[in-house]
């Protein structure tokens, strides 16, 4: 059975008597599944042992009496006060010794055997109670992991438990001080024991300790996890496992959570409180992290928490103009989404999510978010039954991976180059020109795609340099760009090659300085034009490689920037700066004729253009996020767009 739209519920929040009238209300409006339960551990064990389950019970028959099933979540990110009494050593650690309290969410240590003990009695008794009964179909492990967890956790059981992650990879503690560099600073260790968690010091950590650190971080969610999942399969086999993913946060490795899913999930708040841009005209950054969800499992996934109305805590975001809910959730359909789940249904009277609003408002009374999301899933809801399961083919891929993120995070060289940032420059620019976009990862087959974007190539394994040599000798158009094979895969600067190493051959030249643009911008010149380069500049010694484009100003003058060189089959472009926008609107109108790439439409950047396709049939998604009338043309005719309008074509391939 496929569940088209659907909701998050708290009816703990709401007087019994209410259940009835909301179950009703939704599917009028067209709702066909509910998650809940996720922060509801107090209730459900009030004492150890002692479950209380009716109220659940309750709402879940009311539910199904409206034909609407349940997804229930594990309510591991919420201990309840009594655990925190009992077991105060269950709170996590920040990295300056402080160890945080009971007032909010995720105030636990996940590497914790009494917490996951603790977990383990609760989740086996939640899962058998409900393993059969046919109104459950599915379950959500815990609640956005990684969600306030950057700094946390560093309390002793987690370095114990990093200090055996250690032993399982090093063998022993020699080893590791010859791949961390341990002879710098006098930090040689004479045991594992001595190894501690990268806490607060007085200057700077050795960045392959950190690197290692983040790492383990990943895997110890992954377990945590894990740990829940096997219980709810060994219970209820026939039930699906999902959990609620948030884009590009790096606390966990998404494609390896994937491994554990049944599908991925993911929380789309285009209008967020926390967002400093508050005109949603971000639409590549609304769109980016739907692209990369659907390609961590490489297969459709769900929206678990959509936006439904005003976002907010302490402070609210934007309201939302007429039309931008609908066009908000249909973005997330475009791009991947088979299932649409708003969050949430009533605006909450109580705790910090006071005015993190719902379909419905305080007073529970219908207004106009409720009338124009009912009236989304009435007109959208046959298409999206027809095209569940339905991908894109796209022919670009960028290449995100984390270890990537993660050695950036650590030494970013510039006070503002982020690597997420700096890979939205090829994204966003590819956007505009309605060139779609798929992410993989470097284990994944690139084979099929005619680009692939690797930026900021800063960590440069043997294995990864033969894969990226490998696809462009086998005809692949590769990007590569600055600060590329700088460091080994322990973070350690490699010493016996020079720069860009691992990959001279491939791109044709030798980065032999650099400059770390931290005043000022540099001018690039292509064809006669002047555009922008950011952050850093890569001076550039050509070998085989052609420039293309050269730097405009600085000692520099006049060598190359940009440069293209062809390897086997292929070609190998090398960019030794960040782009501004008009530079890469330039280089991808150079991708374009030189991959044969084919936009899917002409249109403004405002204007979005995406496709989904199965069984020889494409239904190409035009949507307008501007509050003016638009156009797009397209293969399949001019395509008219009204304000926050948008339009889906459905063709034969």
């Amino acid at each position: 059975m496929s569940y088209l739209f659907g909701v998050d519920y708290y009816p703990e929040h709401w007087p019994r008597e209410r259940w009835a009238v909301d179950a009703k209300m939704m599917r009028e409006m067209g709702i066909s599944i509910v998650r809940m339960a996720e922060f509801s551990w107090a209730k459900w064990e009030p004492r150890e042992g002692e479950f209380h389950f009716e109220d659940l019970d309750e709402a879940i028959d009311v539910l199904a009496r409206e034909g609407i099933r349940c997804i229930l979540g594990t309510p591991s990110a919420a201990p309840p006060a009594w655990i925190i009494r009992r077991n105060p050593e269950i709170q996590p650690v920040d990295s300056t010794g402080r160890r945080l309290s009971f007032g909010g969410r995720h105030h636990d240590c996940q590497s914790n055997a009494v917490y996951r003990a603790h977990i383990r009695r609760f989740v086996t008794a939640f899962a058998q109670h409900y393993a059969k009964n046919p109104n459950v179909v599915g379950w959500q492990v815990d609640n956005e992991l990684g969600n306030s967890h950057d700094d946390l956790c560093f309390c002793p059981s987690c370095e114990a438990a990093f200090r055996t992650w250690l032993k399982n990879k090093y063998g022993t503690v020699g080893e590791l001080n010859r791949r961390w560099g341990t002879a710098f600073w006098s930090q040689d260790y004479a045991s594992f024991d001595e190894v501690e968690a990268p806490k607060a010091t007085v200057c700077g950590h050795n960045p392959s300790h950190q690197l290692d650190w983040r790492r383990f971080c990943s895997d110890l969610v992954l377990d945590f996890h894990k740990m829940q999942a096997d219980i709810l399969r060994a219970a209820a086999p026939d039930m699906f496992i999902t959990h609620n993913e948030m884009g590009f946060s790096d606390k966990v490795d998404y494609r390896r959570l994937g491994q554990q899913l049944d599908f991925a999930s993911h929380d789309q708040y285009p209008g967020g409180h926390f967002l400093a841009d508050q005109s949603g005209r971000h639409i590549d950054w609304d769109a980016a992290p739907l692209d990369f969800i659907r390609s961590t499992m490489q297969r459709p996934y769900w929206i678990m928490e959509q936006q439904s109305a005003i976002t907010g805590w302490e402070i609210l975001g934007r309201t939302p103009q007429p039309g931008r809910l609908a066009l908000w959730a249909m973005q997330s359909i475009a791009h991947g989404a088979d299932t649409v789940i708003f969050f949430r249904w009533r605006s909450c009277v109580m705790g910090t999510e006071q005015y993190w609003h719902g379909i419905l408002p305080h007073s529970g009374v219908p207004g106009r978010y409720y009338q124009e999301i009912a009236a989304f899933m009435r007109e959208q809801g046959p298409m999206l039954a027809k095209i569940q399961g339905a991908m894109p083919k796209n022919d670009v891929a960028i290449l995100f991976s984390y270890d990537q993120n993660y050695a950036m995070r650590i030494q970013p060289h510039h006070l503002d180059l982020r690597y997420t940032d700096h890979l939205m420059t090829y994204y966003s620019a590819l956007m505009r020109a309605h060139v779609p976009v798929d992410f993989v990862g470097e284990e994944q087959d690139w084979s099929r795609y005619r680009v692939l974007i690797a930026p900021l190539q800063f960590l440069m394994t043997p294995e990864l340099a033969a894969k990226l040599h490998a696809y462009a000798q086998n005809g692949g158009t590769l990007v590569l760009d600055m600060r590329c094979g700088v460091k080994d895969g322990d973070n350690i600067a490699i010493s016996d090659d020079e720069l860009p190493c691992r990959v001279r051959d491939l791109c044709g030249l030798t980065v032999t300085e650099y400059d770390c643009l931290r005043d000022i911008d540099v001018d690039i010149v292509w064809d006669g034009e002047r555009y922008v380069g950011r952050m850093w500049a890569d001076l550039i010694a050509p070998d085989a490689a052609e420039t293309l484009a050269v730097y405009g100003s600085e000692f520099y003058a006049g060598t190359p920037a940009i440069t293209r060189s062809a390897y086997g089959e292929g070609c190998a472009y090398y960019i030794g700066t960040q782009m501004s926008p008009a530079l890469a609107d330039r280089f991808v109108r150079e991708l374009i004729g030189r991959a044969g790439l084919v936009p899917l439409a002409e249109a403004d950047a405002d204007v979005e253009v995406v496709s989904r396709e199965k069984d020889g049939v494409r239904w190409l998604f035009a949507m307008n996020h501007t509050g003016e009338a638009k156009t797009a043309k397209t293969a399949a005719g001019d395509i008219a767009l009204g304000p926050w309008g948008f339009e889906v074509i459905e063709t034969k391939i």
